[in-house]
């Protein structure tokens, strides 16, 4: 072989090698899977949109992009009314869906449930000189204000000759208690707090012990129990590194 020959060799070995290198640094730039989420962003402090960076915040927020991370994903968050979440998911225009849900039998027969990652309960909010409204028996033919498609709309219509409004979002129902349009709102507990402390100020209270017990859980497609599993697979090890309480920490101010 000549040296002219050889020279074009290694020059030809050499520009190959370098689009080999160059598909591996394609293949390493391979965007990540997306995860399309749905969550009513109305409901602090699991999920709001922040006044000053108009973003998507909170315990819910922060908790699936974390969940998000661990499992390689693009987290996108979709903001729609609670109501259309389990309707979003059965068409397949979300993966998931996380807004503070109760899971409930009811639920659990459309949707695929994660393992609980919040304890929660129902409590109701008066205005701070209502002294009638003590326990959950008082509301008996009370005005309660409530959001649609919650726990707390579904316990709100058990009371006798109650009168029950509902409303498309939690904040709606308490601009309604503060009006004097109704005597009192039922709605989660850690809601109902972040609302006094953050909102309400003097014009609110919170009273009656917590009417239930309830788990939140993240929901997805009822056909997708694997997206279900990876997700408990990261909740398990967001707690194990301790990134779990950090976030609840942030938002709820103690540890879980």
């Amino acid at each position: 072989m000549s040296k002219k020959i050889m020279s074009l060799f290694i020059v030809g070995v050499f520009i190959l090698s370098l689009g080999l290198v160059g598909c591996g640094k394609q293949e390493a730039a391979k965007p990540a899977k997306v995860l399309k989420v749905g969550s009513e962003a109305a409901f602090a402090p699991f999920e709001f949109q922040d006044e000053g960076t108009k973003e998507y915040v909170g315990f819910d927020i922060d908790l699936i992009k974390a969940i998000g991370k661990q499992m390689g994903a693009e987290v996108q968050i979709q903001n729609m009314g609670f109501d259309g979440l389990i309707p979003a998911l059965e068409a397949n225009n979300i993966d998931v869906a996380i807004s503070a849900m109760t899971i409930t039998e009811e639920r659990a027969k459309k949707v695929s449930f994660s393992k609980p990652y919040y304890k929660s309960g129902l409590t109701m909010v008066v205005k701070t000189d209502n002294n009638s409204i003590k326990t959950f028996n008082d509301l008996e033919g009370k005005k309660i204000a409530v959001q649609i498609g919650t726990t707390g709309a579904d316990e709100a219509k058990k009371v006798k000759n109650a009168q029950i409004r509902e409303f498309n979002s939690a904040p709606e129902a308490f601009l309604e208690l503060k009006a004097g349009g109704v005597d009192a709102v039922v709605n989660d507990k850690p809601v109902n707090e972040y609302y006094i402390a953050k909102a309400g100020g003097k014009d609110a209270k919170m009273v009656g012990e917590p009417l239930t017990a309830e788990d939140y859980g993240i929901a997805a497609s009822g056909k997708n129990k694997e997206l279900a599993t990876q997700i408990d697979k990261a909740i398990d090890e967001l707690k194990k590194n301790g990134e779990y309480e950090k976030i609840y920490v942030k938002w709820f101010g103690k540890k879980p």
